[in-house]
């Protein structure tokens, strides 16, 4: 019996070897707020330059997958005011006790 590999599910990729290279390059870099208009890469960014740079068009769910299999994780930071203080935080944190507390019973008898 002769075995044959399986065919790849799904069509090819949208992106050649040197276009990921530069793609890689592009978001190592990080966007340049002046020429690109942006100060963090969002997929939506991502695919508009892929667009002026190479012509093609892609979606945000296919480029991230496509990021994701580069290596990328999509990172996302805390939301935070732009005014807010560090050391008005102190200020607004609750202190309250803990939800769960050990019971003073020790463990359950099991029954028989």
């Amino acid at each position: 019996m002769v075995w044959q590999h399986a065919k790849r599910r799904g069509g090819p990729r949208f992106l050649n070897d040197e276009q990921r290279a530069r793609l890689a390059a592009v978001v190592e870099a990080g966007p340049i707020p002046a020429a690109h208009g942006v100060v963090r890469w969002r997929l939506a960014d991502l695919a508009q330059w892929i667009w002026d740079e190479f012509a093609l068009s892609v979606t945000r769910h296919t480029l991230g997958r496509e990021l994701r299999a580069m290596g990328y994780r999509k990172l996302s930071a805390r939301p935070r005011h732009h005014g807010q203080k560090p050391d008005d935080i102190v200020d607004f944190k609750k202190a309250l006790p803990p939800v769960w507390r050990k019971s003073s019973g020790g463990y359950r008898k099991i029954r028989q």
